[in-house]
């Protein structure tokens, strides 16, 4: 299990490698980059100015103007030397290939550099961000699972029953509810709208969180997590709980449960002791993809409709600003968590079920 292990985390090197190049090469010659930004800041284009870059309508423009000679079309006008400037700025007066080389000798060591528009350095703002991605996609995974499991299996017991078709009209329906239209609705109904207030709107933390005790600290944050932690997880049961009860009712038609029962084991025996380990091992195998899109994906919505400012949020802002090294650093540690839950949750498989040998498999 070591060497697996250990091949596992090695692979995980040239997977990282491929993504961020791709992605870099990607993004570097697409119009409408850091230096095209500072150009149109400086002439006040502002988001018309955004607009016409990202068509690319600016570019290839090499009459007219002071700075005739440049690759900008909204350098117009502006000295060849005040474009040399900002290139140096941003890092755009280097090659492409020396640029990518030198990327990836700071992201080995996890130097991401700095922000091109926040001044800041980009570790401090992921350290800043990481924790409120992390709460949501954390308790709403959590949520979900000790939900959908107990509910999943349930329902496998009472296939049939009135108690399947209701929750699984229950759960249709939380499915059919895009998450954003649920947290208005729980915004409008619980953080002082038209009804209830008893939740806060906006932040993870109160403006008096330093001076409160541990234990209402730990309110405190539980408090403002509630509402964002159950409009994210809304549409994640219904997937999940379907999976485990067609899991189970599967494992439990098979030869070896009928044998079991001939043999006079109880109904929970049999449930706990062979079904369980058997019927988890295709629920544990989607634990990395359901964690990753309530960390990254589903979470921007909730973040901009909580005003809580999270990785998705960061992303979203870096990639409209064309923040290069932003827009990197969040892929490069979106991927490689990614990558490492994948291997922890084969990690799982063997403890779920230790008849599971990776070891012999990869030889």
């Amino acid at each position: 299990m070591l060497a697996y292990i250990a091949r596992r985390l090695l692979l995980i090197i040239p997977t990282l490698w491929a993504i961020i190049s791709i992605n870099f090469f990607i993004v570097q010659i697409a119009p409408g980059g850091p230096v095209d930004q500072a150009i149109a800041d400086m002439q006040g284009l502002g988001q018309g100015g955004a607009l016409q870059r990202i068509t690319g309508s600016e570019r290839g423009d090499a009459g007219g103007g002071a700075a005739g000679g440049s690759n900008y079309r909204g350098a117009r006008g502006l000295d060849p030397e005040v474009i040399a400037e900002i290139e140096r700025r941003y890092g755009f007066d280097k090659p492409i290939g020396r640029r990518y080389v030198e990327m990836l000798k700071n992201y080995a060591t996890f130097n991401f550099g700095d922000s091109l528009f926040r001044g800041r350095t980009v570790t401090g703002l992921i350290a800043e961000r990481l924790p409120v991605s992390v709460s949501l996609g954390l308790w709403s995974t959590l949520l979900i699972y000790l939900v959908s499991i107990p509910l999943g299996i349930r329902k496998a017991i009472k296939n049939g029953s009135r108690f399947d078709v209701w929750t699984s009209g229950a759960i249709i329906l939380g499915n059919s509810i895009p998450a954003f239209l649920f947290a208005v609705l729980l915004v409008v109904m619980f953080c002082g709208g038209s009804f209830l207030n008893i939740f806060p709107l906006r932040g993870l933390f109160s403006a008096n969180f330093e001076e409160l005790s541990l234990f209402r600290k730990v309110l405190d944050y539980f408090w403002h997590i509630c509402l964002p932690t159950i409009a994210l997880s809304i549409g994640g049961f219904a997937g999940l709980t379907m999976l485990t009860k067609n899991s189970f009712l599967d494992e439990i038609h098979k030869q070896y449960v009928l044998t079991a029962r001939a043999k006079g084991l109880s109904e929970k025996k049999i449930m706990i002791g062979h079904v369980f380990r058997n019927a988890m091992l295709i629920v544990i195998a989607g634990f990395p993809a359901v964690f990753v899109s309530m960390f990254f994906t589903g979470s921007l919505l909730i973040e901009t409709i909580f005003s809580l400012e999270g990785l998705g949020l960061l992303g979203l802002e870096a990639t409209m600003q064309r923040d290069y090294p932003v827009i990197f650093a969040t892929l490069y540690i979106f991927t490689l968590i990614g990558l490492i839950l994948n291997l922890l949750s084969d990690l799982v498989y063997t403890v779920v079920d230790p008849r599971i040998d990776f070891e012999s498999r990869t030889r």
